[in-house]
């Protein structure tokens, strides 16, 4: 069965973003639209449906903010792993190795995610994006090590000039996994009873 496409475009001004938003779903009939404000002051608009229209509104959207615009990803066929990593959905499996993609934008920590996903056997561990990064997204997939260093490669290749760094970690302490697998910020679980 074929998956809906997802399309992002994330923009460095709140109000050419509102506007770009507008021209889209002007333009085009997506499925759902979402949008509004991340850290650093910038501006999130996402559209999913059917692949035409979707590529139609992203057209729009380029058309009318390409001076604040940021990043674009079109996923025609996109992975659902991502669109539950986007949702929130974590999925912590105990794993062989963890590879960690960090991104310089939203976009493109999303598509370096579906990049992932599609090209080896790996868990996407979770998503982060934007708030609380300074605008930047990361990406965690899990596995056995051959196939998260393969994941890791795939999604390397798709962010290109986007990425800030890449890691593998085999056989993550339990301690650290515990800490990673939180909302990643520091200090929000520390429990000062026990330490």
């Amino acid at each position: 069965m074929e998956q809906p496409a997802l399309a992002l475009l994330e923009f460095n001004s709140i109000a050419i973003g509102i506007q770009a938003g507008d021209a889209m779903v002007k333009r085009a009939p997506v499925e759902s639209i979402q949008s509004g404000t991340v850290q650093p002051g910038n501006y999130l608009v996402m559209v999913t449906g059917d692949v035409a229209p979707v590529e139609e509104a992203v057209g729009a959207g380029q058309e009318v903010g390409q001076s604040a615009l940021l990043d674009t990803v079109f996923l025609p066929n996109v992975h659902p792993g991502v669109v539950a990593g986007i949702s929130g959905h974590r999925e912590l499996r105990d794993s062989d190795a963890l590879g960690v993609v960090e991104t310089r934008t939203v976009a493109s920590a999303i598509h370096a995610a579906d990049a992932g996903l599609k090209g080896a056997e790996v868990t996407l561990w979770q998503l982060r994006l934007a708030d609380g990064l300074g605008g930047k997204g990361i990406v965690f997939f899990a596995g056995l090590l051959a196939d998260v260093e393969a994941a890791v490669e795939k999604a390397v290749e798709r962010a290109q000039d986007q990425l800030q760094r890449q890691v593998i970690i085999p056989q993550l302490h339990e301690e650290m996994k515990d800490n990673v697998a939180t909302f990643g910020r520091f200090g929000i679980h520390f429990d000062w009873q026990q330490a």
